[in-house]
């Protein structure tokens, strides 16, 4: 350890970015954070040992001071005993410092996520093709969405979406489609499809082919039938199911 300074003091720019805090009883409660992403996906819900985003297994009064925070204030004001215990209380309870950069990174993690959603899950309804991703983000500029950087991205389609349905034309509406697998490729393509897509309802057939359903949103159906085509030299034969 360098000479001049105490083994429990902080580099004060490593303290100002990587700590989260929470005040209780008038008491302050801080912990040091060597990971704040696996911080905050811990704070999210994940489940993470909180020894791989800590900095070391204490509960501070102010951190960049070195003053640790006393056992009996830990146990009075948060009701455990131990700091492990007291560090998931303050990080799902209290509040995060991070970075411009973390924050931005964050952001952009969110951003991608709910965009990879909408073009995924969604079609244009007037053309029954998924919209690119470059106009669902014209259209998230347009309509000003807010995405929250500290938030799930899961937690905040469902309103993005609604909002951007002003600017958006959005269709959700799932392809239901049979496939059966000559048999001659019902090995191969069928342990490729397998891997890549959920099918449903298998039945091998006595002759050595494979037949099952499929489920998909509209607009990713004329790509996944040229994925099973491409696997079966357009042998498979494919059946989709009218709407009702």
């Amino acid at each position: 350890m360098p000479q001049g300074r105490p083994s429990n003091v902080f580099v004060k720019e490593k303290v100002a970015f990587n700590i989260a805090r929470m005040k209780k009883g008038g008491e302050d409660f801080e912990i040091v954070l060597k990971d704040p992403d696996k911080a905050l996906e811990f704070r999210q819900g994940k489940e993470i040992d909180p020894r791989d985003f800590l900095e070391n297994l204490e509960v501070w009064v102010d951190a960049k001071k070195g003053e640790r925070q006393s056992a009996g204030k830990i146990k009075l004001w948060l009701g455990v005993d131990n700091p492990i215990d007291a560090a998931k209380i303050i990080l799902r309870k209290g509040e995060l410092a991070l970075t411009e950069e973390q924050r931005k990174k964050m952001f952009e993690v969110k951003k991608t996520k709910i965009i990879q959603y909408i073009h995924q899950n969604s079609s244009d309804p007037r053309t029954g093709a998924p919209h690119p991703v470059q106009r669902i983000e014209l259209a998230m500029e347009q309509v000003k969405v807010h995405i929250d950087a500290y938030q799930p991205a899961e937690a905040q389609i469902e309103p993005i979406i609604k909002q951007l349905r002003v600017a958006l034309p959005l269709s959700f509406e799932k392809s239901k489609f049979t496939v059966q697998l000559p048999v001659q490729y019902a090995g191969a393509a069928y342990s490729t499809l397998k891997k890549k897509y959920a099918l449903q309802n298998e039945e091998w057939q006595n002759d050595g082919s494979v037949k099952f359903k499929m489920e998909c949103p509209a607009g990713l159906k004329t790509e996944i039938w040229a994925v099973i085509n491409k696997l079966t030299a357009g042998e498979a034969t494919i059946e989709e199911e009218k709407k009702q």
